[in-house]
């Protein structure tokens, strides 16, 4: 399928082809009729692309700190490796579109195939033929309401959610300073509410448009005369500022023509330098409005499909966009005189430089119009490359997730392995894959998992999807007879580890790896040879500064990412296992208050291993990330090692002290390198499966402690 994106490291805005999504449960494939092009967000976001590197940084100091930070930390090179990935990333463009669904996931009750629908979403409702849209920003709609007017939905949702802010009465006057799209829904939307609306604009057409659709308008020259003649100089009652200007004036302007405790509503991106004196004396309510509704920037919302009560949030921004379809099938709120442009997606290219101003000419609605044809879908999900033939390669790859730890960390380490052949790469929404099966020469992309796990030609799946997915695929995919490489965790809770477990006890099964990289890094290697002739139990302290994460991110939630220590301090717990040996038998743990802040990721742990060694991980998210952020230190035998963020290694034994200096390297490649010579002498895993299922294993028993107040045996 055809899909516009955006490359933010070059700044170019091209149309590729990538596979055609795959709906997961909560969500429908959406068959794209026609998509809004937003001249305010999306217009930043290009602009912004085609800065030059000093251009977006000055554009985002806040960005330059944390790289300055990661290069004090990491070291140049590896720090500038990673913005540079970052920004190759593309971008889907795009939020408010209109089609038909022609495929559901599970649950999605109340939908069906064939049904006409207003789409809305960031990463969702995208310029693309198809779309993979959740239930909470899928709006029915009825058939007096066009594709074309629907694209306008979620536009719709933001000023009608800034009106809503406002909390207007009947017969109250509403002044919408702009009028752009927004303004001109706006001002529709409280007409339609039963207001008396006035509109000020800089531009003179704007204002006749305003006139040919029933509305009240004035230039801004004559705007605080006309306020006064318009209020019987009571002044506004509402003020909502649609305005898409750096300026201050919007915010001023509104100060001047608002009543006494009236209530001023900032819907557009103006300048917010709010003059003290006349908004103090009138004592007015300044609100700024936050896209459409509730549930925006929610993900248990907006991506996993739990509505609100309509008891206790009576306008949801699913509900704004159904009301905005509401008020244009009741023909209240009229699109088509708002419509300026219309592009075919091939022609996509040409619309960003209307909204950007490369061509001089006057717009307001910009259209991308997509083709009506449905293909067969099974064949859309794959795209394939002209990557040369297949050459002789113990692990013949296939990828399952496509995210920015595999295009980061992973596929750069591993792509001049000589003997790893990249086959296929798998994302849900097909994109990613498409951009990481070009760039590092796979020959193919796809959107569905079942391509990589059936086709013959793989040997070995790498799974690198979001951690609640890990067990499931794990098993499918050495039922399909695969060698695995899991990302960790292994699992997120005792049932995805038993089946996996059951897997590995029953008949043959190809070998399993789980990505505990930090056991294979020079440095580790090099603490475990000191180590190697140790003849008592040893002692080891490790310390992760982890940083904070804000508490609805994905990785807190116990199903989604299992929370911190499962998700991300099984890694720390591998690494003590390494240097003994053997998993632990017991934890203790305990961590700091919440409070508020934190979600279980202040926490101290210490195991007890078989031969007694003594292992404490100190993994706190309370810190400064500018520090490093790991440090080991091990006592044992009358030695002492210390690890510093796998950059420096200090040895003292016999009063004698030597140290080791390297660039960071956490053994991501060497990880991969010990899988392909396992697969090639084929006889154990790189590390043993009584340690990868001992691990998981500790980190559920070390959550328990914490819960319980009481050490665990981990069984």
């Amino acid at each position: 399928m055809k899909q516009l994106l955006q490359n933010m490291k070059t700044g170019a805005t091209t149309i590729a082809e990538v596979p055609v999504p795959t709906p997961r449960a909560g969500m429908a494939l959406v068959k794209t009729a026609t998509s809004l092009v937003s001249a305010g967000t999306e217009r930043m976001v290009v602009e912004f692309a085609e800065k030059n590197y000093l251009g977006k940084a000055r554009s985002r100091p806040d960005l330059v700190k944390q790289t300055l930070d990661k290069a004090k930390r990491e070291g140049i090179l590896p720090t500038v490796q990673a913005v540079f990935n970052r920004l190759d990333q593309p971008m889907a463009l795009g939020y408010s579109s209109a089609g038909t669904i022609i495929g559901l996931g599970a649950n999605m009750q109340g939908f069906q195939v064939g049904q006409r629908v207003a789409c809305a979403g960031g990463g969702f409702a995208v310029h693309a033929e198809y779309n993979v849209v959740p239930r909470n920003l899928l709006v029915p709609l009825p058939d007096s309401v066009d594709f074309e007017s629907a694209a306008f939905a979620t536009l719709g949702a933001i000023a009608m959610h800034g009106f809503r802010l406002a909390q207007p009465q009947v017969g109250e006057r509403v002044a919408v300073i702009g009028m752009g799209l927004l303004g001109l829904l706006g001002a529709q939307i409280a007409a339609a509410a039963g207001c008396r609306v006035m509109g000020i604009d800089i531009d003179p057409q704007r204002i006749d448009l305003a006139h040919s659709l029933g509305l009240e308008a004035v230039t801004r020259e004559g705007a605080v005369d006309s306020a006064v003649a318009f209020t019987a100089n009571r002044g506004f009652d509402v003020v909502l500022i649609c305005a898409d200007t750096s300026s201050n004036d919007p915010v001023e302007l509104a100060g001047v023509i608002a009543r006494d405790r009236a209530r001023v509503v900032a819907v557009g991106a103006v300048g917010l330098n709010i003059p003290r004196k006349v908004y103090y004396e009138k004592e007015l309510s300044f609100i700024n409005s936050r896209s459409y509704g509730p549930g925006r920037y929610d993900a248990s919302y907006e991506e996993e499909g739990r509505d609100y009560p309509i008891g206790f949030v009576r306008w949801t921004e699913g509900r704004n966009i159904e009301s905005v379809v509401e008020l244009m099938a009741g023909d209240k709120l009229k699109i088509g005189p708002l419509i300026s442009h219309r592009f075919p997606i091939e022609q996509a290219a040409e619309a960003y430089e209307v909204i950007t101003g490369k061509k001089k000419e006057p717009f307001l609605g910009v259209l991308l119009t997509y083709a009506n044809t449905v293909g067969k879908l099974e064949g859309l999900k794959v795209i394939r490359f002209n990557v040369s033939t297949s050459k002789p390669a113990t692990c013949k790859l296939g990828v399952l997730g496509a995210g920015l730890y595999a295009n980061a960390t992973l596929l750069p380490a591993i792509k001049n392995i000589k003997d790893i052949e990249l086959v296929g790469i798998a994302s849900s929404g097909g994109l990613h894959a498409q951009h990481s099966g070009q760039k590092f020469g796979f020959k193919y992309a796809t959107s569905s998992d079942e391509e990589i796990l059936n086709d013959p030609n793989i040997n070995t799946v790498t799974i690198l999807t979001r951690h609640d997915a890990h067990a499931d695929l794990v098993v499918k995919a050495l039922n399909a007879g695969k060698h695995v490489f899991v990302e960790k965790p292994l699992a997120v809770n005792k049932d995805q580890l038993s089946a996996i477990v059951d897997r590995l006890l029953s008949a043959e099964h190809g070998m399993l790896l789980t990505g505990f990289n930090r056991r294979f890094a020079p440095l580790a290697q090099s603490l475990a040879a000191f180590l190697s002739n140790r003849k008592e139990p040893l002692h080891a302290h490790y310390r992760v500064n982890a940083g904070y994460i804000p508490l609805n991110h994905w990785t807190h939630d116990e199903v989604l990412g299992g929370g911190r220590i499962i998700g991300e301090g099984c890694h720390f717990v591998d690494f003590l296992t390494f240097l003994v040996g053997a998993a632990p038998v017991r934890v203790s743990a305990v961590a700091l208050p919440n409070g508020g802040k934190y979600r279980e990721d202040n926490v101290s742990m210490t195991f007890t291993f078989p031969d007694g060694s003594i292992g404490v991980v100190d993994y706190l998210a309370n810190g400064d990330k500018s520090f490093p952020k790991e440090r080991v230190e091990v006592f044992c035998g009358g030695s002492i090692a210390i690890l510093d963020d796998f950059v420096s290694l200090v040895t003292v034994k016999d009063g004698k002290k030597k140290e080791v200096r390297r660039a960071q390297d956490k053994g991501w490649r060497s990880e991969m390198e010990a899988l392909v010579q396992a697969l090639r002498v084929g006889i154990v895993p790189p590390i043993p499966y009584d340690q990868q299922v001992g691990v998981t294993k500790a980190t559920f028993a070390a959550v328990e402690s914490i819960r319980s107040g009481a050490p665990v045996e981990v069984g």
